[in-house]
């Protein structure tokens, strides 16, 4: 009985990360594939064990899961500590994925890891949490990555105006932190929660982003640092619209040259339904 429930949880848990749309908040929906595949092969075992458990002898009230067939019930010569652990390994991520919130990641998060410009820095990446500037060579063979960023890098040259969407709001970040000089004097839109961080002036701060690669835990947090014709008084984690002129400035907190927005218009907006964006390959 406790297999067939088992089962009957996992489908109707993966089933309803589909239909309440929060498996963006785990995967690149990309992949989601993946989990249609599971709900389907879910639900074919759900049946199956379902078909057991009818036609099995347990109406009479004796377990007979791992009945072999020699008259003996060995569950029930088990310990009770072994036959209760695996059902409790089971039941944890279905009572936690069900009944438990999901929590989206915001600044707190920021905080937490230590906000740095660690993509900018020498060592090695591939243990690094990326922050500010996407850098998408870790998945991509270098021919085929320099193909790729000289198609973007002829993509936004040819704008004077450049709007980042949740479509390609990583590709362009990671083109403009590829060729800097190129965008300088630039205008440039995009939206992102509001981050002080290290800020040393009172009218700048970082507009971000967590972006998703392939799933939530190679997550990074993108965007950049915009700056504000006056004192201004936005709190970490307020959502807004920016958009203003591209230059740079050698930014003292990372020992880095940055690429900075001087904003020209601005305004608060409702957090998206979807906080996040996912890099498309």
């Amino acid at each position: 009985m406790f297999r067939l429930l088992v089962l009957m949880g996992f489908t109707f848990f993966f089933y309803h990360l589909h239909t309440s749309g929060n498996l963006t908040k785990y995967i690149n929906m990309k992949y989601s594939y993946l989990s249609f595949i599971a709900i389907f092969l879910l639900a074919i075992l759900t049946a199956v064990q379902a078909y057991l458990f009818v036609k099995s002898p347990e109406k009479d009230g004796q377990h007979h899961d791992d009945d072999c067939g020699c008259g003996h019930d060995h569950e029930q010569n088990k310990p009770f500590y072994q036959r209760y652990f695996i059902y409790l390994v089971f039941l944890f991520p279905l009572v936690s994925g069900i009944f438990f919130p999901i929590a989206t990641l915001d600044s707190s998060i920021v905080k937490t890891k230590g906000f740095s410009f660690k993509a900018m820095e020498s060592g090695d990446h591939y243990s690094q949490t990326q922050y500010l500037r996407p850098d998408a060579s870790l998945y991509y063979a270098q021919d085929s990555y320099d193909k790729q960023m000289k198609q973007l890098y002829k993509k936004y040259s040819g704008k004077k105006e450049i709007s980042l969407t949740d479509d390609d709001f990583l590709k362009g970040m990671e083109t403009i932190y590829n060729y800097p000089g190129e965008f300088l004097g630039r205008t440039i839109e995009f939206h992102g929660f509001a981050y002080k961080g290290n800020a040393i002036n009172k009218n700048q701060l970082f507009v971000l982003k967590f972006g998703i690669i392939h799933c939530i835990a190679d997550s990074g947090v993108y965007g950049m640092l915009v700056e504000f014709p006056k004192d201004i008084n936005i709190k970490d984690d307020e959502w807004i619209q920016i958009k203003g002129t591209l230059a740079s400035e050698y930014y003292q907190p990372f020992k880095s040259t940055l690429p900075v927005v001087k904003v020209t218009d601005w305004n608060t907006i409702k957090k998206p339904d979807d906080p996040y964006v996912y890099r498309g390959f």
